[in-house]
């Protein structure tokens, strides 16, 4: 069959054209994939009243997908190799529409969990297969445009999942939002089946046992102990061992894949200079990302009242100057290079991310908004622009283990961002409740002077006894202070996220263009071979 063989790789813009339907089925897979991960925040709710469980066990439909998703990342690269793009985004594709047919239908909770867990193994691979196609299609000098495409998708759909979510919860039922994903799944799959080929043939490669029990076991416990550490803290006793028991299992990957002739996931990789650096910058700002989307949901939602759609709308402006923006920060990328883009980005993200600390309990929704969008447009000089420099680095043999790496940091990295920010969160809100406690000191003339005159003043407009309107005064202060604590603990929270951006700003200083690197010329051993031009940087080991 034709749409099994193998396209060559890209040569100048005409190459590239070739590739437009290879590019539109792989980035409506990956859209689908990613946006379907972003939707249930909202929705949980609704499904712990409709399966009758606790909020602990309706966490794990989230829990589950990222375990499943994170152990699978690491695998990408030998998968692509074993299967080629085509075999994989089929199955990818199909497991991803099978989860979604059986979450559709479920009415126990056992069910709809297994539902998510098939649909993410769907989704750990399409991240690193798509990527892995663009920067096998497109030259280092168009890399920046294919790249921009890649992050249309990797941020534009995260960011309107919320607003999606929040409409259905709000007006349909929740099963829509996987039910509706069928269709769109099905058109995809059919798509792909004749039209999509492999980039290069698979390879009959062996499977490294050690490697992959180690690498799955590892990055599966890393993953759920940070997950758990940020709900159950850090001095848990199980959330040490999974951490402790993931580290062990990692570093023991570590050792020997390096040592390995071949490799799995080749750390040959962090001999790049550029790539080493580009994914530090990126750990530390997809850490400042999920701050923004973690926090902001608590502050709209719990102290302001905002509905589940108010808050998904808040997002959607962020999310479309992140799709406008995304395509056109490729061009610049290819124009500029990345250390423009990079230091630019940082600023306005730090600056935007410090200006959060200022929340009050009266700051306005259309400030907020205002503040998001401007975060977003920071952001989207950033991301894709920062992996791309790094990714440019690597010879063609090394792009699929560098996107390989290079996700699975960035997964470990949302983790740990997520569960810091949630444990400085919650330790900073006690500290400054307790703070407040301490102020309604009994013992003290002036606070019971005001606690006086409010329990008068609430007897006198409620015609209540001064026993009830006693009890209703230490409720209310009770109540504002544990608001006023929650709005501060999320100031303190955005102010360490601030900290994190100024250390990726002060990297990003660093970063270079590697095509801007000095040529040097390697020539075949056999007679008469051509010479093949690569940047001297790429060669340094």
């Amino acid at each position: 069959m034709e749409s099994n063989s193998a396209a060559s790789p890209a040569e100048g813009g005409g190459g590239v054209s070739r590739h437009i339907p290879l590019l539109v089925v792989l980035m409506l897979g990956l859209f689908l994939a990613i946006l379907n991960q972003t939707l249930l925040n909202v929705a949980l709710p609704h499904m712990m009243t409709d399966f009758g469980v606790t909020t602990t066990t309706i966490q794990w439909l989230l829990t589950g997908y990222m375990l499943v998703n994170g152990i699978l990342i690491p695998l990408s690269a030998f998968l692509i190799e074993r299967f080629g793009v085509r075999r994989l985004f089929l199955m990818a594709m199909l497991s991803f529409t099978v989860g979604a047919l059986i979450c559709s239908m479920a009415s126990h909770f056992s069910v709809m969990l297994i539902g998510r867990l098939i649909q993410a193994v769907g989704g750990g691979v399409l991240t690193p297969l798509v990527m892995s196609v663009i920067l096998y299609i497109f030259p280092p000098e168009m890399r920046g445009k294919g790249m921009g495409l890649f992050g249309l998708a990797m941020m534009f759909a995260p960011a309107v999942g919320p607003t999606l979510s929040g409409w259905v919860v709000q007006y349909y039922d929740w099963h829509l939002l996987f039910s509706g994903m069928i269709p769109l799944g099905v058109i995809v799959l059919l798509i792909a089946f004749f039209t999509l080929k492999n980039i290069e043939e698979p390879r009959q490669i062996k499977l490294d046992y050690f490697g992959t029990v180690t690498s799955l076991l590892g990055v599966g416990s890393l993953l759920y102990g940070l997950s758990e550490a940020g709900s159950k803290g850090w001095s848990d006793p199980a959330v040490i061992a999974f951490i402790a028991a993931g580290a062990v299992l990692v570093v023991a990957f570590v050792i020997q894949q390096a040592r390995s002739d071949k490799p799995m996931l080749d750390m040959r990789v962090f001999r790049y200079g550029v790539f080493s650096l580009s994914t530090v910058i990126n750990v530390f700002v997809t850490a400042s990302m999920f701050a923004g989307m973690i926090l902001l949901p608590v502050y709209l939602q719990n102290l302001r009242g905002f509905t589940p759609l108010d808050s998904g709308l808040l997002m959607l402006p962020g999310a479309l100057v992140m799709m406008v923006m995304s395509p056109v920060s490729g061009v610049l990328f290819d124009k500029v290079g990345p250390r423009p883009l990079a230091v630019i980005g940082m600023i306005i993200t730090t600056v935007t991310t410090f200006a959060f600390t200022k929340l009050t309990l009266e700051t306005s929704y259309s400030y907020i908004v205002l503040l998001y969008m401007i975060r977003y447009f920071g952001m989207s000089l950033l991301m894709m622009p920062i992996m791309t420099a790094g990714m440019n680095q690597l010879p063609r043999q090394l792009a699929n283990h560098g996107t390989a790496m290079s996700n699975t940091l960035r997964q470990i990295s949302g983790s740990v961002g997520t569960s810091l920010v949630t444990t400085i969160f919650t330790m900073r809100t006690n500290a400054h409740y307790a703070a407040y406690a301490d102020r309604m000191n009994t013992q003290d003339p002036g606070f019971m002077d005001s606690f006086r005159s409010l329990v008068q003043s609430m007897a006198a407009s409620g015609h209540m006894p001064a026993a009830e309107a006693q009890a209703r005064a230490v409720s209310t202060l009770a109540g504002q202070a544990q608001l006023h604590s929650t709005v501060m603990g999320i100031n303190d929270a955005f102010f360490w996220t601030s900290i994190v951006s100024v250390v990726g700003l002060a990297l990003s200083v660093f970063l270079r263009d590697v095509r801007k690197d000095p040529k040097v010329t390697i020539r075949k051993a056999e007679p008469g071979a051509e010479a093949i031009l690569l940047p001297a940087a790429s060669q340094t080991r």
